[in-house]
This record gives structure tokens, sequence and C-alpha cells, in this order.
């Protein structure tokens, strides 16, 4: 894509080539100000190295998470006293991402800075995925099981929301 080589294509024929959702959340993570320099090849890789693609298997790994433990989201009960189980500095990563979600959204809403919204997700995705490789969900302590699975219930929420008003699939499966 060239403008000065007379080369270019359309957004529609973008959109063909990448994905719709690969190509709103291009365009969503730059600054509106900002060039855009669209990297096809990174758009259509299915490797965390795509951001799009990174945010859309943690959900989808969540998911995968929660199936296997045979729990409804509205079963997971949790007390105070389990939630002081989540003291891996994994689990405190992914709990302090989650809390920024609702000022994150209201300054973007304040000063239309869209891209704090991707930008947020694939940092959410990064602590989910660092959380994943550090701390089993499912073990043999029932109440710790518990804890993360309501850890990740949570992320998965906010996951999905964000995705949601980018306008963004989240992917049960991948």
């Amino acid at each position: 894509m060239s403008k000065r080589e007379g080369t270019f294509i359309t957004l529609e024929e973008l959109v063909d080539e990448v994905g719709l959702d690969a190509a709103r959340f291009f365009f969503l993570q730059r600054n509106p100000d900002s060039h855009l320099n669209f990297d096809l090849s990174l758009a259509k890789e299915q490797s965390e190295k795509n951001p799009v693609y990174y945010v859309q298997y943690a959900y989808a790994r969540i998911c995968s998470i929660v199936e296997k433990s045979k729990v409804q989201n509205s079963k997971v009960k949790t007390t105070a006293q389990n939630l002081k189980l989540l003291n891996h500095l994994s689990e405190l990563r992914l709990i302090k991402h989650l809390i920024k979600f609702p000022e994150i959204i209201e300054d973007t809403a304040k000063d239309y800075q869209v891209q704090r919204l991707p930008q947020y997700a694939y940092k959410l995705a990064g602590s989910f995925h660092q959380f994943y490789r550090n701390c089993r969900v499912l073990t043999e302590d029932k109440e710790l099981s518990k804890s993360r699975l309501a850890l990740i219930l949570a992320t998965k929420i906010v996951l999905k929301n964000a995705l949601d008003i980018m306008g963004i699939s989240a992917p049960e499966r991948m």
C-alpha cells in the first residue's frame, strides 16, 4: 500500500483480506491523529504476535477452563476468605489490571482516545496468559480453585465487555 506508487486497497478489500475483527482492532489501537502502517501479514497471523488473536485467544482459553471446571458462572461462590488465597504475583497483577477497566472506559469517554481500549485489552490478555502459565486454576485445593475460577470469570467478563465495546467478536473456541 503506497500512495506515492499509486497502489492502495480499499477498506472493504482490507476487511476481506484480514477479517473485520483484525481490521477494527488494528485501526482502533492507533491514535486517530497518527499515521497508520497496516501490517497485513501480522493481521493474518494466528499467533501471539497478532494482538487481536492474542486477546481473543485469552478469552477462548478462559472459556475452555470454565467448561472443564463444569461450573456455571453464577455458581462460583467466593468469600473474603477464599479471595485471600489469591496472593501469587501473577494473580495480583491480573487483579490490578481488572481494577483499571472502569477508569479506562471513563477516560476514553471523556477524551475519545479510543486506542486505550485495544491497548488495555492486550495488556489484560498478557496478564491473563502470564497467570495461566504460573498458576493452575483447577487444582486439588477446592478453595483455591474456586478463588482462581472467580478471578478468571471476572477476567472473562472484562475481556468480553472490552471486545464488545470495540465491536470485535469474543470466540469461545479457537
